[in-house]
């Protein structure tokens, strides 16, 4: 059987004078692009140079977008409805296009950042509010969401291609969500382990909880964070170890 994995990385989160990630360090090692689109972070040179490195390095490009919330990053909490929601992913997707197109390039696919991409991963309303504005502004574009959500579900609902996103340095709870980050053991810091929690999802398709239970899982594209100190050595890492357990890296 021969298996095939998307490896993403969110990217273009500077702005002004602040630097963030290691954007041009990453790019070999990944497969599409995940740009921020000036809501949470990212300013217009900054998606201007990621879409131009992404271009550079075969890398497919996607829109990133996610709440106004430049202070904190795109991840607390804020109470929207279905149709802002809506709104502010179609303006945050329309920008980076325009920025991609006035390269020559196009967008590949779609995927929330942070706060927003939870929210949808739990909340129906909001999750169709997103899928209903990828679908409205190009619905060629492939929709990232966590695998096995009603962010998935509802995608599907609207005939979008999709993507079922999983995460290496990432646990997970029994029901397949992730564990939240003021959670004890949220993150997994190990290289061996996180490869190893890798290669059973794309290969056996399961995810092993933090209670130790095992959950069905369908891998398309993996997360690589590439705002962590290690984030190069980590990505490099990761992708030989896919490559020697036959695993091919492959855009969606």
């Amino acid at each position: 059987m021969a298996f095939t994995l998307d490896l993403n990385c969110d990217m273009g989160e500077s702005y002004g004078a602040w630097r963030m990630g290691h954007d041009k360090e990453i790019m070999p090692f990944i497969s599409s692009a995940n740009i921020a689109c000036g809501f949470h972070a990212g300013d217009p040179a900054t998606m201007r140079e990621t879409v131009a490195f992404a271009i550079d390095h075969g890398v497919a490009i996607g829109a990133h977008p996610g709440l106004p919330d430049l202070q904190g990053f795109g991840r607390r909490f804020m109470q929207i409805t279905e149709q802002q929601a809506y709104d502010m992913t179609v303006v945050q997707i329309g920008a980076l296009a325009a920025v991609a197109s006035s390269q020559g390039a196009r967008l590949n696919h779609v995927k929330a950042h942070g706060m927003l991409y939870n929210m949808a991963a739990k909340d129906r309303a909001i999750a169709r509010g997103l899928a209903r504005a990828v679908k409205d502004v190009d619905s060629s574009l492939v929709y990232f969401g966590l695998a096995g959500s009603i962010m998935i579900e509802e995608a599907q609902a609207l005939g979008l291609r999709t993507a079922n996103e999983v995460f290496g340095d990432r646990s997970y709870q029994p029901d397949g969500t992730l564990t939240p980050r003021n959670m004890p053991g949220a993150m997994i810091t190990s290289l061996d382990q996180s490869i190893e929690q890798i290669i059973r999802m794309v290969k056996e398709k399961i995810i092993v909880a933090q209670d130790g239970s095992k959950v069905s899982v369908q891998a398309d594209t993996l997360c690589l964070h590439g705002d962590q100190p290690d984030a190069v050595p980590f990505a490099k890492a990761i992708r030989q170890a896919l490559k020697e357990a036959g695993v091919e890296i492959k855009h969606l």
